[in-house]
């Protein structure tokens, strides 16, 4: 096991890596101060590893809320079964949230966790890759309203993210190649060494092969932790993780939340960045090209979809939290390795990317 520090004060907590780590009874433990925990989960992992996770939990009275499976059910009305379940259990401050799922889990029992009496404990279980890599570290919570993705939320900081890379085991292929768009995205935005060794062990990790995913997630972990520490509200450089988050929420949105994956959309918004970037004269042809063939070999798509229209985009991507005064920030890439931050484009060229960057309808 590795354990990783995310530095904030008094709110930091440890990212603990490794195999086999939910037969830990103790690592939970150690990080649930009072007596009642309750699990939330879903239908798709609940089968999997909910009695692991409840065998460890015997002495603090565990209370299991599963929810629908789904990124589609990743709103206020599902997000209130998970309160209902706490009040009908007589929960209180000192009670123990325990996210055990992806990406959409994480997000709403965080979410739960910072509402509920004004705050309760929680800890991250992460169990798909771009859960372990990017979700489940940093505070950020929420869930989804139709007009935008993420739209209503919190930062609230966990008390402990515990990542067994052993629950990849049972992850589909294409969740796999999702969440390997995230680990790309730090390569593109801060660490160029990690893009290359990505180049060269990419089949390693679609093998799933255990060394290099365990190198890949503590990496990426490592880099996400470390732009968190500096900058915990987004305020900053934080907002760099965002990198092809704009132009694939809307994709999200605008095709209906779980018709792409989280991971499929950001990829082919990190290309389009990256096309914006070189049409702005940052990125080379030949930069831009080794991204997009990166990107295609992770089994993941580099277009967006044909049936969104640059108006329907323009007009999906005006509801994005980057929106400042009128104007959408976005990031795109200085060079490889060096992402940044802003509205200081020409609209024709970011038109011009949304109509070339298409499928065919």
């Amino acid at each position: 096991m590795k354990t990783l520090p995310l530095d904030l004060g008094e709110r930091s907590y440890p990212i603990y890596i490794g195999a086999g780590l939910l037969n830990q009874a103790d690592l939970l433990k150690k990080h649930i101060a009072g007596s009642r925990v309750a699990i939330v989960t879903n239908a798709t992992v609940a089968p999997l590893y909910l009695a692991k996770v409840r065998a460890s939990l015997t002495s603090c009275q565990p209370i299991e809320v599963i929810l629908p499976d789904g990124e589609e059910y990743k709103t206020l009305e599902v997000l209130n079964r998970i309160f209902d379940a706490l009040l009908a259990a007589r929960c209180d401050r000192r009670t123990t949230l325990i996210a055990l799922g992806g990406g959409v889990i994480g997000d709403m029992a965080g979410f739960a966790a910072a509402s509920y009496q004004r705050g309760v404990p929680f800890i991250q279980v992460p169990t798909t890759l771009l859960s372990q890599v990017d979700s489940s570290v940093g505070g950020k919570t929420g869930v989804n309203h139709p007009l935008g993705k993420n739209m209503i939320g919190a930062f609230y900081q966990p008390r402990a993210v515990v990542i067994d890379t052993d629950t990849l085991n049972t992850l589909p292929d294409r969740e796999l190649a999702s969440g390997l768009a995230e680990v790309i995205k730090y390569g593109l935005i801060r660490d160029p060494e990690f893009f290359a060794w990505l180049e060269t062990n990419l089949d390693k990790l679609l093998a799933r092969d255990a060394e290099a995913l365990a190198f890949a997630i503590h990496r990426s972990c490592r880099n996400k932790a470390e732009v968190v520490a500096a900058d915990e509200r987004e305020t900053g450089v934080r907002a760099t993780l965002n990198l092809g988050h704009s132009f694939g929420h809307a994709i999200e949105t605008g095709l209906g939340y779980g018709n792409w994956l989280h991971g499929e959309a950001i990829a082919a918004g990190m290309v389009m960045a990256a096309d914006l970037s070189r049409r702005l004269g940052w990125l080379t042809a030949a930069e831009t090209t080794r991204i997009e063939k990166l990107i295609k070999c992770a089994r993941l798509p580099v277009r967006a979809p044909g049936t969104l229209s640059t108006a329907r985009f323009l007009e999906l991507m005006a509801v994005d939290k980057k929106v400042l005064n009128g104007r959408l920030r976005l990031v795109l890439l200085k060079r490889l390795g060096e992402a940044v931050v802003t509205d200081d484009y020409p609209r024709a060229e970011l038109e011009a990317t949304l109509a070339s960057m298409r499928e065919a309808a």
